[in-house]
């Protein structure tokens, strides 16, 4: 290990940047995917990071970020596919920081949102290791976001459901109520749904979901990968076969996937003709 890191206070900014310390552990969302999405002290913790232990999710454009000495560690879980035991990440974090290493825990979107960054966290206190969570964007807010379907919207919901398509084994959770789930929410936004789609869609159906319900799903958010399909509750695991789409992925239900053809920014920039807002006959205080 060297002492030759990027001094925080040398950042040109309006607020001093935390110096990272020998034996600390940063638990740091690396965001949906575009690495423009990184925050400021997610940047400063990877400038500085004698090791970086990173996901599945993160893209190689955030890693290159790291100083050229720093040692990258690959630790992503991937559903289906051999991955490293949760306890053995967390293991590991605690062995390199007793080590002295500075070490940045990188996980794609936010640590605490269907993460396991709590778990990890609580291994760390467990073991006395001093640590920092640096919160990330969620790809459920900013995958949403770069699709042109906002997660609110006034004349369409004024709550939102985020929920994971499956659990630790990899099955659809059982300890989610999905008739109240359905029933409770205007706009339901599943994390990992691929794999379980047909069933997740049938659950809500049953709770009373209507068939026709617009949804969408959303492949490799915030990437030059990007897809966006928009289908309905009853056809939408038919389309995504259709389409072959690829994890990470979003499902969206509810009344707001009907902006993503007003609101496709994207698109837009691509030379796609945005359509009139939906809702414009509708609404509900014209002066704002």
């Amino acid at each position: 290990m060297i002492d030759s890191v990027p001094d925080p206070a040398a950042v040109p900014s309006a607020f001093d940047l935390p110096r990272f310390e020998r034996g600390h552990v940063w638990l740091t969302g690396a965001g949906p995917g575009d690495p423009g999405l990184l925050t400021l002290h997610a940047w400063n913790g990877l400038r500085q990071a004698d090791v970086v232990v990173y996901d599945a999710l993160v893209g190689d454009q955030v890693l290159e970020l790291v100083r050229p000495d720093c040692r990258l560690e690959y630790a992503g879980k991937r559903g289906g596919k051999p991955s490293p035991k949760q306890r053995d990440i967390s293991s590991r974090l605690v062995e390199l920081a007793r080590a002295g290493h500075r070490t940045l825990r990188l996980k794609g979107g936010d640590p605490f949102v269907f993460g396991r960054g709590g778990e990890e966290a609580l291994s760390l206190v467990d073991a006395g290791v001093p640590f920092r969570v640096i919160p990330g964007v969620s790809s459920g807010v900013g995958g949403l976001a770069y699709a042109g379907i906002p997660l609110t919207h006034r004349d369409t919901n004024h709550t939102v459901t985020f929920v994971t398509g499956h659990n630790a084994s990899g099955v659809v959770p059982d300890t989610v109520d999905w008739a109240a789930v359905a029933r409770a929410s205007k706009v339901l936004v599943v994390y990992m749904p691929l794999k379980h789609l047909k069933n997740i869609a049938s659950l809500m159906i049953a709770a009373g979901r209507p068939a026709a319900e617009p949804v969408a799903l959303v492949s490799k958010a915030t990437t030059a990968d990007q897809r966006v399909v928009v289908s309905t509750l009853e056809q939408c695991w038919a389309d995504a076969a259709q389409a072959a789409l690829e994890p990470p992925c979003l499902f969206v239900v509810g009344e707001v996937v009907r902006l993503h053809g007003s609101l496709d920014w994207i698109g837009a920039a691509a030379g796609r003709v945005l359509r009139p807002d939906p809702f414009g006959d509708r609404r509900l205080d014209a002066a704002g």
